[in-house]
């Protein structure tokens, strides 16, 4: 396998390309990348680069190759609306929902949410989980980077202008996936924490026209229910 690093700025269209401390220790130090190994680089664009490692003392370079022109988008636009998850699981969720193909996400503050955050710690934590999506990119081979979106609470989220249609998982009188039509729009997959919706949240909810959806009769986990959704849709209208 090839290497492949996210690069943070516009890539250069000629000449050799620098590479931040940051992506160097982690070529040099981290992956042990000798002088001359091929190596990718992409930008969040679209496309990436193929390049050959020089190392010039404690400097790291890349030497320009081919670039293609490659997208590995899903066709259906998909955006995560998860629910504040503890411990590692929200890292779990963002990688794992990069790896299955989403758009975005949007990491949300529910009233059953074990975790609470605000302020500096939830700035801190989403940039984080930024970092969580774009190593899930390198590995997976996006080059296109899903925004992980600030903190928001359930209700800032239902009136904002959301464009597309939205699902939100329930456990109960929830409707197949199946049985919903092929989106025209992008579609927001709404995904309760570890205590499940309130009823309040639940009524929200279908007052703002979200469509209940289930995933059969057993009972999952946050950290499981949202990921099998997506994995569902992208099989459903996606690119499964």
């Amino acid at each position: 396998m090839i290497s492949r690093f996210f690069f943070p700025c516009p890539l250069p269209d000629s000449g050799e390309i620098e590479l931040p401390d940051a992506l160097a220790h982690h070529a040099l130090r981290v992956l042990r990348l000798r002088d001359g190994d091929p190596l990718v680089l992409f930008d969040g664009r679209g496309g990436e680069l193929a390049a050959r490692l020089q190392v010039r003392g404690r400097d790291a370079l890349a030497v320009r190759g081919e670039y293609h022109v490659l997208e590995r988008e899903s066709p259906l636009s998909l955006v995560l609306v998860q629910a504040l998850a503890s411990g590692e699981k929200m890292d779990w969720i963002v990688q794992k929902a990069v790896e299955l193909g989403v758009s975005a996400l949007v990491p949300l503050q529910a009233e059953r949410s074990v975790l609470k955050l605000s302020g500096d710690r939830a700035h801190k934590r989403v940039a984080h989980w930024r970092q969580v999506a774009i190593s899930a990119c390198e590995q997976s081979g996006r080059n296109r980077v899903p925004e992980i979106e600030p903190i928001t609470g359930l209700r800032e989220y239902l009136a904002s202008a959301a464009a597309g249609s939205r699902l939100v998982l329930t456990p109960v009188d929830g409707r197949r996936l199946a049985s919903l039509g092929r989106p025209d729009a992008a579609l927001h997959l709404l995904v309760g924490p570890e205590g499940g919706w309130s009823d309040e949240e639940l009524a929200m909810c279908r007052a703002a026209g979200c469509v209940p959806v289930g995933l059969g009769p057993r009972v999952l986990r946050t950290e499981t229910a949202g990921l099998a959704a997506v994995a569902a849709l992208q099989a459903l209208w996606g690119d499964f």
